[in-house]
């Protein structure tokens, strides 16, 4: 089992930065792929980036070049550090835990951390 809980949304301006954060605990956190998703009213929970427990990162097309997500394991965190914001960035943003164990996916998703960028 593993509990997460996101920090660091709020209102900020275009071209404005925020960094959001990820506490996790209850497992091995080193061991999980973390992710960070958004959600806005009305649409499906979409991909904005993934690092992976060797550190290899990807990212929505959408947010290249602007966002980068980052681990530090020894403190079971994980980061989303967001430059150059946008209007359309405005999101519930979600950090989600997730590992494949054979046939066996372990899944957990935080509550979510607005995030409005607007002038």
């Amino acid at each position: 089992q593993v509990q997460l809980v996101e920090s660091g949304g709020g209102l900020v301006q275009p071209g404005e930065s925020l960094r959001l954060s990820c506490a996790a605990s209850g497992s091995i956190f080193s061991t999980y792929t973390m992710g960070w998703y958004r959600q806005t009213p009305g649409k499906q929970r979409e991909l904005v980036a993934t690092i992976t427990s060797g550190g290899s990162t990807n990212y929505a097309d959408s947010v290249k070049g602007r966002f980068t997500i980052s681990r530090d394991n020894a403190k079971n965190m994980v980061y989303l550090q967001m430059n150059s914001l946008k209007p359309e960035d405005t999101a519930v943003y979600f950090c989600n835990a997730k590992k494949f164990v054979i046939v066996t996916i372990y899944d957990y998703w935080g509550q979510g951390t607005q995030v409005t960028v607007s002038s």
